[in-house]
């Protein structure tokens, strides 16, 4: 059985709760979910940062805000879209790899 989401909810204006389809529901920090951005672009960066950890990063002003999502919306039916307010959107938050981040809520 392919685990789906059944309900998403805006704790605030950092953190995402999801429910899931077999009733679980976690917490996702907004700035973990950016983190974790499955994108080509964002993997290669991470990959970069293994390489050169004591490297600094200079940061935009929109990346020194607070992180929130602008919009999340189903890309098929497995996936979604998240907009970050720091304007990434390019990847692809699998039902799959959203499952597997985020903190269960009891």
């Amino acid at each position: 059985m392919e685990l789906t989401p059944t309900e998403l909810k805006r704790l605030d204006d950092q953190t995402l709760l999801i429910t899931w389809s077999d009733g679980q529901r976690k917490r996702y920090a907004v700035s973990d979910l950016r983190k974790a951005c499955p994108c080509v672009m964002c993997r290669n960066e991470r990959k970069e940062a293994e390489h050169a950890p004591q490297q600094l990063t200079i940061l935009a002003p929109t990346e020194l805000a607070p992180l929130k999502i602008d919009r999340m919306a189903l890309a098929g039916n497995y996936a979604y879209r998240i907009t970050f307010s720091d304007g990434h959107n390019t990847g692809l938050f699998t039902f799959e790899h959203l499952r597997e981040l985020g903190e269960v809520v009891e």
